[in-house]
């Protein structure tokens, strides 16, 4: 997974450094933040007291959704700041919960769709780095009534590599990926690799630490179907470091029994808005069925 090309870096610039906009688009919101981050910018794992706030605040998120106030207080209690609106993509009601990724913690952002029962969380562990999967994990959120978009603060380098939130159980990513995924919601976790290294194929689809299941069979042959991209099985081909083995969210929802894809893109995907849209239209049929 290494960066594969300074294009297509997101051109949104923001205005100011505190949070959100009320009703600003979601969209513009991910997009401004993957802007902004660093090599060089801030981050630090929560407390183990903090990671326990954020489990109870996800609980909160999942049991009382329409208690606005409380679920609020939960998220700003970790230093989130809370904004709501319309995604004028949708129509559909949205929540985000989301940092400053120029101040520590940068722990990133958390936006939930309003309009279904959360459903599935769409994960984004390597924004500013795997280029445009933050970009894909907006599209495929529209797409799916009730997804929750997930996507890390900081830089994977930031912090001499303690940001790589795939690759760190402390980190206040994984802490709320593994409590959606005790609660039984499946993980489709986003990856951009190099063309050249694997060049066979566009896409590798894993479950990581887990054996394959349906979700993850059916993605892989909708994916085929879907977009007419040769996409490579890590359960039955080997695909070296694109496989996800040691991915910490993925050894987790193995751990519980939950759903975990980890799903590598290749760069000719990623830079090209047609074959992301057919990508995300893909995943977004699947993941509703």
């Amino acid at each position: 997974m290494s960066r594969d090309s300074p294009a297509g870096r997101p051109v949104v610039r923001p205005t100011a450094c505190g949070p959100p906009v009320e009703g600003s688009p979601p969209g513009s919101i991910v997009e401004a933040h993957t802007a902004r981050l660093s090599r060089d910018g801030p981050y630090r794992d929560p407390s183990a007291p903090e990671r326990a706030k954020a489990r109870a605040a996800v609980r909160l998120l999942l049991d009382r959704p329409d208690d606005r106030a409380a679920v609020d207080a939960a998220f700003g209690a970790l230093g989130y700041p809370a904004s709501a609106g319309t995604d004028p993509a949708t129509g559909r009601p949205y929540r985000m919960f989301a940092m400053s990724p120029t101040e520590e913690p940068a722990w990133g952002l958390l936006l939930v769709d309003r309009s279904a029962p959360p459903s599935v969380v769409v994960e984004v562990p390597h924004p500013g780095f795997d280029t445009n999967t933050d970009k894909l994990g907006v599209a495929v959120h529209r797409l799916v009534p009730g997804a929750v978009l997930l996507v890390a603060g900081a830089h994977r380098a930031a912090q001499g590599g303690a940001a790589d939130v795939a690759h760190n159980s402390g980190s206040m990513f994984h802490t709320l990926a593994t409590a959606f995924a005790g609660r039984g919601l499946p993980q489709v976790q986003l990856h951009g690799f190099a063309d050249r290294n694997l060049p066979e194929a566009q896409v590798v689809v894993s479950t990581g630490a887990g054996a394959p299941g349906r979700l993850a069979r059916d993605l892989a042959s909708g994916l085929e179907a879907g977009t007419g991209l040769v996409v490579r099985r890590a359960w039955d081909q080997r695909c070296g470091r694109l496989e996800g083995a040691g991915n910490e969210q993925g050894k987790a929802a193995a751990a519980v029994g939950a759903q975990f894809i980890h799903l590598e893109l290749g760069w000719v995907i990623r830079r090209d808005p047609r074959q992301r849209a057919a990508v995300a239209r893909a995943l977004g049929r699947l993941l509703t069925a």
